[in-house]
């Protein structure tokens, strides 16, 4: 143990503290002697900080064993830093693996079905874990978007269209199919399936570039000459399939399966409104973008002509039966879209965050330089817990998962006392949270400012659905005038909606 200092606003004290690992993998009890000095509840303290260097481990003969219990066609090569990537995803990071467990049931039979069709390797599939944590609206910062992470020229030059109404590398069928196509022809260039993934990721200039400064052919030939990136690419992909595998092995279980749903086609022709389908057919805004991720807008405009959306099939019977009323008020053009009050801003009135609820829930999960994620040890903070905080609260306030700051403290709910000591972990290089795409609404015609509307909340409003309703104003727009500070209203609350 060694000595941490803690910084009161009242005292100081000096508290011994360490951390043990139990040779099963778990975290043993916090050792943590301080004084008896009184320390007020309205105190605050810097938290002590230290790097971690005694985490639980895995056996790398497990997992070697494994792995050659999952090879097919892609090699499944066991590396020192295919180990970290495991134990990461099992230590530091279990709550990208639940998440992944969660939604694999969703995208899983979209991918083995294309793969299937193509001829490739399905154990493919697990790329996109790695590229897109499954979330099919992630765009990168540097502008890659989708399941399987396209730049924009790469997307075009595999025939998925971009524009300010659709984004087919949101789309999962066609980005997939997309996939394959880039992935066969990349395989056809190398012969070889991890330079062909290690070319995925940073383009087969870059690995030809390799080829020739290292005159070597193969990944593990080429890997000291590939960018850091790259280097970690493949391991990582080795990494979080054995997860997939082996998760509920290492206590990482999914809570909240998600599974497709059976769906119906609507075909439309020329403008349509999806803010009025919404609002006639009981289809939620919600349901549209997540049955037709590739939509990026509120309107599909006139000039596409024939267009098909998916709605759910439970709602298609009441849509069916009132067809003809519904698509009649989807397609009228109106002569003047509102505009917002002359202060809003411009962000107030063009966009509005995609509604993915159950898939967005964890941001997309890539790195610049993974490998420094996984050979950095993260720090070890200890917080007392204050009266009244909730475990939710103070995961928050950190910037971990709820899940992990429960694997970590070894608890089986959320239920925590005053006093109580945690363990948290923070990286010293993580993976970045990617940006959402927005769903953009048309910059109005002929806008002139308006007088403010009065809205009545009905039964199963939402400020989200009640932003949509009022031409795409915003949500931070709307608890802004009326000075909501969370994210939920009553039925029978008046609003301002300007």
């Amino acid at each position: 143990m060694r000595q941490v200092q803690y910084f009161l606003k009242t005292a100081a004290i000096v508290a011994f503290w360490g951390l043990l690992a139990c040779p099963s993998g778990t975290f043993a009890q916090e050792i943590l002697v301080v004084d008896s000095l009184h320390v007020a509840e309205s105190d605050t303290f810097l938290l002590p900080i230290e790097v971690v260097d005694n985490l639980p481990t895995i056996s790398e003969e497990l997992v070697r064993g494994r792995l050659a219990k999952l090879q097919r066609q892609i090699p499944l090569v066991p590396s020192k830093i295919t180990h970290q990537f495991v134990e990461y995803f099992t230590y530091r990071k279990p709550s990208f693996t639940k998440t992944m467990l969660e939604r694999s049931p969703y995208f899983f039979p979209i991918y083995e079905k294309i793969l299937r069709e193509n001829d490739m390797p399905d154990e493919l599939k697990y790329l996109s874990l790695i590229e897109s944590g499954l979330n099919p609206r992630a765009i990168s910062h540097a502008s890659a978007g989708g399941l399987w992470q396209f730049m924009p020229v790469t997307g075009r030059e595999f025939g998925l269209r971009q524009d300010d109404y659709i984004d087919e590398r949101f789309c999962p069928e066609k980005a997939t199919e997309a996939a394959c196509k880039y992935m066969k022809r990349l395989y056809r260039v190398f012969g070889d399936w991890e330079m062909a993934l290690a070319a995925y990721n940073s383009g087969p200039g870059t690995v030809k570039r390799a080829i020739r400064r290292s005159g070597k052919n193969t990944f593990w030939g080429v890997y000291p000459f590939l960018p850091r990136e790259t280097r970690s690419y493949v391991p990582q992909y080795v990494g979080i399939l054995y997860m997939m595998h082996y998760a509920n092995d290492h206590g990482i279980f999914a809570e909240k399966p998600e599974y497709p749903v059976l769906t119906e086609t609507v075909p439309t022709r020329g403008y349509f409104n999806l803010g009025a389908f919404a609002d006639l057919s009981g289809v939620t805004l919600e349901e549209i973008y997540q049955l037709n991720p590739q939509l990026v807008s509120t309107i599909i405009p006139a000039h596409f002509g024939a267009y098909s959306i998916k709605i759910p099939k439970e709602k298609y019977d009441y849509f069916e039966e009132n067809r003809l009323a519904i698509l009649d008020s989807a397609h009228q053009m109106p002569i003047m879209l509102l505009a917002t009050v002359a202060d809003s801003t411009a962000t107030d009135s063009t966009t509005s965050h995609f509604p993915f609820a159950q898939i967005a829930a964890l941001a997309t999960q890539t790195t610049d330089d993974a490998e420094s994620v996984v050979t950095n040890k993260p720090k070890r903070i200890i917080y007392v817990v204050r009266r009244g905080e909730a475990l939710g609260a103070i995961a928050n306030k950190h910037g971990v998962e709820l899940y992990d700051l429960k694997r970590w403290n070894k608890l089986r709910s959320a239920k925590i006392m005053r006093g109580q000591r945690l363990v948290i972990l923070k990286e010293t290089a993580g993976f970045t949270r990617e940006k959402m795409a927005v769903v953009k609404t048309p910059a109005p015609r002929l806008a002139k400012k308006i007088k403010a509307k009065i809205h009545r909340v009905q039964p199963g409003d939402t400020l989200w659905t009640i932003a949509q309703r009022y031409g795409g104003i915003s949500v931070e727009r709307i608890k802004k005038l009326n000075r909501i500070r969370g994210n939920t209203v009553r039925k029978g609350q008046k609003l301002i909606i300007g």
